[in-house]
């Protein structure tokens, strides 16, 4: 068996908790990715064995995407039949398992991702004796008489037994696809030479495709550069011209209290002056009255507000001195 392969069955049934008619949801997410039903898990890894030892006979590796490159999983359609509507699981919102990180094999240079799902069939489900079972199972020889009052139908996309191979590009920016899917006449392991053929084939147009992909990401990055440099050097210009307005307000309120500070003190002197003019008790009594007001308005010292004052420039230094 391919080494990718040794010891995953034991792995992918140990599983979350799924329905009867759902496929496989393991635990382990570094598996290869096999998308596949309790019921089909033998035979998907007899074909995932077929395909990846046929690919090695040719010298192309499979191996899970290393974890350094951005490898990405393309979207897979596991819907035998294409419908307006999808109708996997519960209620039609089923969670389909994916791997932590794609199967990829290696053409020379080229990636290409492997995924091998079971399909899924629409059928006519039967709500019976407290679970849903297909219709076509029931023994026909009941009678529809004899079913419970509350029994129903509903539709569902379940498990159907036979595998569609997908071959992806999982290069970023790169939309590419090919896939094989198996009838009940022919076995999807009888394609896998033409598989391979048909992606030695492709390894040009990935090539292409991925050089393309490069320079359009390249080409964004630029871009999303020079809208960084911009946005940098208004936000610079903003943020001067946001200090230069707080330093000169501070500087207006600045002076607005230097003016009402020099009017506190010149009543202060004017009070001290008249109160020589006054003896005895009366004048001990408007001293302490004075030095009283005194303490309640604090430092009125008008070069101490200067000190406090901040300027543009200490408040924010241009980065970009070039404009």
């Amino acid at each position: 068996m391919n080494a990718l392969l040794r010891g995953t069955k034991s792995q992918f049934l140990k599983t979350r908790k799924i329905d009867a008619n759902e496929f496989l949801r393991p635990y382990k997410q570094l598996l290869p990715d096999i998308v596949t039903s309790a019921a089909s898990l033998e035979r998907a890894l007899d074909l995932a064995n077929g395909l990846y030892l046929a690919l090695g006979k040719k010298g192309y590796l499979v191996r899970f995407a290393p974890p350094d490159q951005k490898l990405q999983r393309a979207k897979i359609e596991e819907r035998e039949t294409v419908r307006h509507d999808r109708k996997y699981g519960q209620y039609g919102h089923g969670t389909i398992w994916s791997p932590l990180r794609p199967t990829i094999a290696y053409l020379g240079a080229i990636p290409i991702g492997l995924v091998l799902t079971e399909m899924t069939e629409r059928a006519i489900m039967r709500y019976q004796n407290g679970k849903y079972v297909r219709e076509s199972t029931l023994d026909r020889r009941q009678g529809r008489s004899i079913l419970p009052s509350h029994s129903w139908t509903t539709e569902q996309d379940l498990p159907c037994g036979r595998f569609r191979l997908v071959a992806y590009s999982p290069h970023p920016g790169v939309e590419w696809q090919l896939s094989w899917r198996e009838t009940s006449k022919r076995s999807l392991d009888r394609a896998f030479g033409e598989v391979i053929r048909k992606l030695e084939g492709s390894v040009e147009e990935l090539k292409a495709l991925m050089d393309a992909a490069d320079d359009e990401a390249a080409r964004k990055k630029r871009e999303q550069e020079i809208q960084w440099e911009r946005w940098r050097r208004e936000e610079d210009k903003r943020s001067e011209a946001k200090a230069r307005s707080e330093s000169l307000q501070q500087l207006s309120d600045i002076m607005a209290d230097w003016t009402k500070a020099l009017s506190v003190e010149m009543f202060f002197v004017e009070a001290e002056k008249r109160m020589q003019m006054v003896d005895g008790e009366r004048r001990v009594h408007l001293e302490s009255r004075l030095r009283l007001a005194r303490s309640m308005l604090g430092d009125l010292d008008p070069l101490s507000f200067i000190e406090q004052w901040v300027s543009p420039e200490e408040r924010y230094q241009r980065k970009f001195m070039d404009e």
